[in-house]
């Protein structure tokens, strides 16, 4: 993996003229990529400034330290990673809604008030969600051993990744989410832990749990509880995705019941987004992991796999990646880097479309396939058409939440994923603009709205089978 550094130097300058211009010809000539350059102090011998600078390879800053070194009049003062400086300390906290500031006070929010509360949810459940955290409050479940492109880290390495995620959590949708890394890897440890933990929670979020453990996981999580369980790897990962592919596939001018689509990568995300593209009406998949191929007539031993023996590649199409690919209209890439080249891509139907998500490295270079694309989707910023699951998840539990659903079905992702396609209008859609950014306002709103449409049609809402009644019930007990 490709480990790039973003760093800040600061440095004490004789105030000589041309110092900060030999300064800045040594980053260059290092490799770095210069960003802002802030006057800390400043007197009459001397300068302190800062520089943010960036190296596509880590390696290239032992370079620009003895190369500065060696410049009369410059002195090193620090030299900080913006990335460890951003955790340090953490990046989430526990912050209290309402004040204490006397005895009064702590008599509403602790004993005695708080038992008369404890009472009414005792008497229904179904007020926890007006009167404590739980309507608001997701949990992010992990093992640490499928993170991002990192691997099984384990989860205490894995917790900064959750932290994260919880902050996408607060900034997209309002929602409260706390990390659980747990030091269990077991199915059945972690379901039982997660059970365990479930009173607390309005929607438990499964994140960076490894294939195929995580499917057996979340399905019987689901079939447990009656809060939302969502495995953000598969269905955030498929939701954005196929959002994407309906509208490349307009850019291009092709049907999904038409097109020959090839898969890479048969873990939670490639197993996900195939059966949410049979349900969009796609008809010719066929799926490759490691050894080529997912065909019926030599069935795998993983039950994910055996799914998509008996679901896909209904022609039986035998052969590794660069083999399947040939005349395929759309490859979507889940899988590792650099698995495809120039070559593979013309062999494809004109006007393919591209979606090689693996990250930080997709399965192919895009700069090598401009000329040649219809579309070209990757899971980078630095691209256009980043399919990013953040445009998913935060939607899809707000709306979750809302409607006090008991599960989040295929309905419910269905709807997210045409919400979203559907955000980006005719007159804006172009090759280099199938999908919206992440930090479109309408997006959470709008994917929530549907989700909840989907939950209320397919019956697995609670809210509004209580709502009518919710208010009266809580003034009768205060009342008694």
């Amino acid at each position: 993996m490709v480990m790039s550094l973003n760093i800040t130097i600061r440095l004490k300058l004789a105030n000589q003229p041309g110092t900060l211009v030999r300064v800045l010809a040594v980053i260059a000539d290092e490799g770095g990529n210069l960003g802002s350059i802030d006057l800390v102090s400043a007197a009459p011998d001397h300068m302190v400034r800062e520089l943010m600078v960036w190296f596509y390879e880590r390696e290239n800053l032992a370079g620009l330290i003895n190369a500065l070194e060696e410049i009369p009049g410059v002195q090193i003062v620090q030299v900080a990673d913006r990335v460890f400086t951003k955790h340090l300390g953490g990046k989430i906290e526990i912050k209290a809604k309402r004040e204490i500031h006397g005895r009064e006070d702590l008599a509403l929010v602790y004993t005695p008030g708080v038992a008369r509360v404890s009472q009414a949810i005792e008497g229904d459940p179904e007020m926890a969600y007006r009167l404590t955290m739980k309507g608001n409050f997701v949990a992010i479940v992990t093992d640490g051993s499928a993170v991002l492109g990192l691997g099984n880290i384990g989860p205490q390495a894995a917790l900064p990744v959750m932290e994260g995620k919880a902050i996408l959590f607060k900034k997209f949708a309002g929602i409260d989410a706390l990390p659980l890394c747990l030091n269990v890897h077991g199915t059945k440890e972690i379901i039982d832990t997660v059970i365990a933990c479930a009173p607390t929670f309005g929607g438990i979020n499964l994140e960076d749990i490894a294939a195929p453990q995580c499917f057996a996981i979340e399905e019987e999580l689901s079939r447990l509880l009656d809060i939302p369980v969502f495995h953000d790897d598969q269905h955030g990962t498929a939701i954005v995705t196929v959002a994407g592919l309906l509208n490349a596939l307009r850019v291009v001018d092709k049907r999904i019941d038409k097109v020959k689509i090839v898969v890479s990568g048969a873990g939670a995300a490639g197993v996900a987004i195939s059966k949410m593209l049979l349900s969009t009406g796609a008809r010719d998949i066929v799926v490759c992991d490691r050894k080529g191929a997912i065909v019926r007539d030599d069935m795998p031993e993983i039950d994910s796999k055996k799914w998509l023996a008996r679901h896909t590649n209904e022609r039986c199409v035998h052969g590794s990646l660069q083999e399947v690919i040939e005349g395929a209209d759309v490859i979507i890439g889940v899988s590792g880097p650099g698995l495809l080249h120039r070559d593979d891509i013309l062999r494809m139907k004109e006007k393919p479309i591209i979606f090689a998500l693996a990250n930080p490295e997709p399965e192919v270079d895009p700069k090598e396939i401009l000329d040649v694309a219809g579309v070209i989707a990757t899971g980078r910023s630095d691209f256009p058409n980043q399919i990013n699951n953040v445009l998913a998840f935060p939607g899809v539990f707000r709306g979750a939440l809302d409607c006090h659903a008991r599960m989040i079905n295929d309905e419910m992702c269905l709807a997210a994923a045409h919400v979203l396609a559907d955000l980006v209008t005719p007159e804006q859609l172009s090759p280099e603009y199938i999908i919206p950014s992440v930090f479109n306002e309408d997006v959470c709103p709008a994917v929530s709205r549907a989700v909840q449409q989907a939950a209320r049609n397919t019956g697995v809402s609670r809210r509004y089978l209580y709502e009518e009644n919710e208010q009266g019930k809580l003034l009768n007990f205060m009342a008694t």
